[in-house]
């Protein structure tokens, strides 16, 4: 494209320099890229300094503050919040391109097409994986959690076609590295909002777990890949749970 597209990028990093050139690289023609970087210790600033000059580094907030400080950041109206191991393909950026011109949504939904381990996982509870990504600044904020925060809007919201591309757990050993941060956050949002669980929460939550996105979820069909996913699920429901009940020992 000739001319950069009005719409704000956002994105935390940490220590991405595996993920974060393919990223930015994928939305490059944007012509407000934000990255609000945590100290990285390896070559993450470096490489982000190739595409854009709109980099902030601060200690780490948690990931909905994060986030929202990197929205605050942003000099146009519409922003997009993307993760360093996400890809936004043309398709996906000549339909929110379309979709905004047109008018009338506070925001947009956005399929993921998430790969495990090299591969697209199309069941397990995994597609379309719809997340509200791509919002007026004015209409939405990240909402505060401790995990899995997400941005809310004051309006209409509309579904995309078109996906972004999620590199998830490339290895078994990101996973588990990953959960281990994951469960807890997950613990300490579980004491905040239910108090202390029962202990049949070690048994009976990771179980329902495991047949929710391997049956329920048709993840048989993803073979090996669907299911390692529910007994890793599983088991990081475990713990979470396991770590909560540790607090209150």
């Amino acid at each position: 494209m000739s001319r950069k597209i009005p719409l704000s990028v956002a994105i935390i990093t940490k220590n991405e320099e595996r993920n974060i050139a393919e990223a930015l690289e994928s939305v490059r023609d944007f012509d407000d890229i934000i990255v609000v970087d945590a100290f990285s210790t390896d070559r993450t600033v470096e490489i982000c300094r190739n595409y854009t000059d709109r980099i902030y580094q601060h200690e780490w907030m948690g990931f909905s503050r994060q986030k929202q400080q990197a929205v605050d950041y942003a000099k146009n109206d519409w922003v997009m919040i993307l993760d360093a191991d996400e890809r936004v393909t043309p398709e996906l950026k000549d339909e929110m391109i379309r979709e905004i011109a047109e008018g009338g949504n506070a925001g947009f939904y956005v399929p993921r097409k998430n790969y495990f381990l090299g591969k697209w996982i199309r069941r397990s509870g995994w597609w379309p994986d719809y997340t509200l990504r791509i919002f007026r600044k004015t209409s939405g904020y990240v909402e505060s959690r401790e995990v899995h925060e997400k941005v809310v809007v004051n309006g209409p919201a509309a579904y995309l076609k078109n996906p972004l591309i999620h590199y998830t757990y490339l290895t078994l050993n990101d996973y588990m590295k990953k959960m281990e941060h994951y469960s807890t956050l997950a613990a300490e949002e579980i004491l905040r909002q239910k108090g202390r669980p029962s202990s049949c929460s070690l048994i009976i939550n990771p179980a329902a777990v495991f047949l929710k996105m391997y049956v329920l979820r048709l993840g048989f069909k993803d073979g090996i890949h669907g299911l390692m996913l529910a007994v890793l699920y599983a088991f990081q429901t475990f713990v979470k749970y396991a770590k909560a009940l540790e607090k209150c020992l």
